[in-house]
């Protein structure tokens, strides 16, 4: 009993997850409601509330899990790089192929970026921070990387990856190597000068 109760517990919290992302990308963050959640279901209304407790905290689940797969994808990339190069590029690449390779998550992300960043940014983005810091220290350390601040280049790198990913996105279609070669070049090119001053 206990393994099925688990199973539907499971399966009716994916389907409200599915739910809520395609009432965010079709309405945003903004105009969403519960109801509007519950409708695209086949669960009774109060079921949303053994799950979440609000459009907010469903909203959040949803940036966490896309956020921890990004996260994976560009991380793998990372650490899989033997050049400064490989290090930047791939990871970039690895982040703005995520962002449009799925559909569906790609109009969740496309109609609700903003909205990500500047209200529930301090939510989700330390962890992607935090382990690019760590990777850069790794790579300065292994020699393919020369020595920076890591925080300001950590920041730096985010920043620039979600702006270019919300601006990829307002293309048709998306520009996934337009957007990798700009970043790439420009932090490659801090990089290079970074390193030829410190010398």
């Amino acid at each position: 009993m206990s393994g099925r109760r688990e199973r539907t517990k499971a399966a009716n919290r994916a389907a409200i997850l599915a739910a809520a992302q395609e009432v965010f990308a079709s309405e945003g963050y903004g105009a969403a409601s519960v109801r509007d959640i519950v409708r695209r279901t086949d669960l009774a209304s109060g079921t949303f509330y053994n799950y979440f407790p609000d459009k907010d905290a469903i909203f959040v689940a949803l940036i966490a899990d896309v956020g921890e797969e990004a996260r994976r994808r560009v991380r793998a990339a990372r650490r899989s790089a033997h050049t400064a190069e490989d290090f930047v590029e791939g990871a970039y690449r690895a982040f703005f192929e995520f962002i449009v390779e799925d559909p569906e998550r790609f109009a969740f992300v496309r109609r609700n970026l903003d909205t990500m960043t500047s209200r529930f940014g301090e939510t989700v983005l330390p962890a992607g921070t935090e382990e690019l810091a760590e990777d850069l220290r790794a790579a300065i350390e292994a020699g393919s990387l020369p020595p920076v601040d890591v925080d300001y280049c950590a920041g730096a790198m985010v920043a620039v990856g979600l702006e270019l990913g919300a601006r990829l996105a307002e293309r048709d279609p998306p520009d996934v190597d337009g957007a990798t070669s700009f970043a790439s070049g420009l932090f490659l090119g801090a990089l290079e000068r970074h390193a030829l001053s410190v010398r």
